[in-house]
């Protein structure tokens, strides 16, 4: 049952499997709320990692957890395994990396400010397009004058730079409005009380360290805790759209590999397309597309096919689809959306019975020879050899305690950036307006000097301070006459 170059996902009337050579074809995995989406990414996340492929998943509920720890043998889990005629199925655990954005469940997940960009920085902080144009230019001007920006506190400080300069940089860049510049900062205050702080910085995530493999060939799982980053869907949006951005950028081109190098997982995917603009959902299409020959293979789950823009689900090969609703008009047109997506089965009506499927049960088609989408099976999901449900944090901590990245992550570095260049610059500045102060005041005082009539202080004889006194005296007697006379005219005495 268990093959080298497959992954096995379960049995309609012949077993299902994904073959790993088209596997980075990307894929799809949808449904409505529990029936089983979950278990499903786990088993094809356990598949993965037997086949030596890393894998990067988010953790929305903390159910995926289990992945880590081996399965707990149950009667249902038994029959399962033995009505779809899984001969080779076995408990035991995953490989397992725990990540988490604020450094609770796993290891702490960063990047700077500078690799995140202005693109995906203004999503995150729901920017209009006047303020994205203005968050450009102090990207632009932070890079023209070699500013780092690690974290939030640098943005802030290039923002009051951008501020004090305002005149400088428009006639430069472009207009440069104080109004933006507010808006701006707003939005970062609210994104540091959503807890963005704690993504901004150093050490900044190595993408080779999600793409690990153990010493007898198996991948790590890296599993991102999200239970209490989904508080903050923008921000686990643009995550995930980053840290696909970075694969991409990233990794060499390898073509079409016998297996992935990486499989990446967006669970809730439709949190990536909400309300996006056409510009940024052209910019995954085309991730999407090309990542493909970076041997990374990436995965959408969510609830409906609707989710996802056409011009991405067109791209999407592997597709498993648990059960739909159809209690409305839209959602029946949903069901014949997905429905169509698939290769008839001439045995059955998919339209039918994508909403008859049972928890643990899916329509599933694959990639086989040169690329052709399989003929769709109504099967049953294969059990994960791993524990269904949560750990618990003893287990998780012990788990984090062995990591291979142990130690690597845990510590934030805080090295020169932009704040502290910044707070330099205008340090010297103010020294040098001192500076100009006092010696402005000092020229000021020199010429006062220099201006006023000099005094001479010698001591008198009693004879010369006689003399003198009668000079004094007479002079007054003059000058007061002439006064007078000058002031009465005619009147002199």
């Amino acid at each position: 049952m268990l093959v080298d170059d497959k992954l096995y996902l379960g049995t309609s009337t012949r077993p299902e499997y994904l073959t790993l050579k088209y596997a980075n074809r990307h894929g799809l995995v949808t449904g409505a709320t529990g029936t089983g989406k979950t278990v499903t990414l786990q088993i094809m996340a356990e598949g993965f990692s037997r086949a030596g492929v890393p894998v990067f998943a988010a953790d929305i509920k903390g159910d995926l957890s289990g992945i880590a720890m081996e399965g707990t043998p149950q009667d249902f889990i038994a029959k399962r395994a033995q009505t779809i005629g899984f001969a080779d199925f076995a408990y035991g655990p995953t490989p397992t990396i725990f990540w988490d954005l604020f450094g609770k469940q796993g290891h702490p997940v960063r990047t700077t400010v500078s690799e995140m960009g202005p693109l995906l920085l203004s999503r995150m902080l729901e920017l209009n397009d006047t303020q994205e144009g203005v968050l450009n230019i102090a990207f632009k001007l932070a890079d023209d004058e070699g500013l780092l920006l690690l974290d939030l506190k640098d943005l802030r400080a290039l923002l009051v730079a951008v501020q004090e300069r305002a005149k400088e940089v428009s006639v430069k860049y472009g207009n440069v409005s104080t109004a933006s510049i507010g808006a701006i900062q707003r939005a970062l205050l609210v994104l540091e009380q959503q807890g963005g702080e704690n993504f901004f910085g150093e050490r900044a995530l190595e993408i080779a360290d999600l793409m690990r493999t153990t010493s007898d060939g198996k991948g790590y799982v890296s599993v991102l805790a999200a239970d209490e980053l989904m508080r903050s869907p923008r921000l686990y949006a643009v995550f995930l759209l980053w840290l696909l951005s970075e694969l991409f950028e990233q990794l060499p081109e390898v073509g079409d590999p016998e297996k992935p190098r990486l499989v990446f997982f967006f669970d809730e995917a439709h949190l990536l397309f909400d309300e996006a603009p056409k510009a940024l959902i052209d910019k995954v299409e085309q991730v999407v597309k090309l990542v493909r020959s970076k041997g990374v293979g990436v995965y959408f789950v969510t609830q409906n096919p609707a989710d996802v823009p056409e011009s991405i689900l067109a791209q999407l090969g592997n597709r498993v689809q648990h059960a739909l609703r159809a209690y409305t008009p839209r959602e029946q047109k949903a069901v014949r959306v997905a429905a169509e997506s698939f290769r008839p089965n001439p045995e059955f009506s998919t339209e039918e019975v994508i909403t008859q499927l049972g928890t643990g049960e899916a329509l599933v088609s694959v990639l086989e020879e040169k690329g052709i989408p399989s003929v769709v099976g109504r099967t049953l999901i294969r059990p994960p050899s791993s524990r269904i449900g949560p750990i618990t944090p003893e287990e998780r901590r012990a788990i984090v305690a062995a990591s291979p990245v142990g130690g690597l992550y845990d510590r934030t570095i805080d090295r020169e950036s932009a704040f502290e260049v910044l707070a330099e610059r205008a340090e010297r500045k103010q020294e040098a307006e001192e500076q100009a102060r006092l010696d402005g005041e000092r020229l000021k005082a020199e010429r006062t000097r220099q201006t006023a009539p000099s005094r001479r202080y010698t001591r008198q004889t009693p004879a010369e301070a006689a003399i003198n006194s009668l000079a004094r005296t007479v002079a007054n007697r003059l000058g007061s006459a002439l006064v007078r006379g000058i002031l009465g005219s005619l009147s002199r005495r």
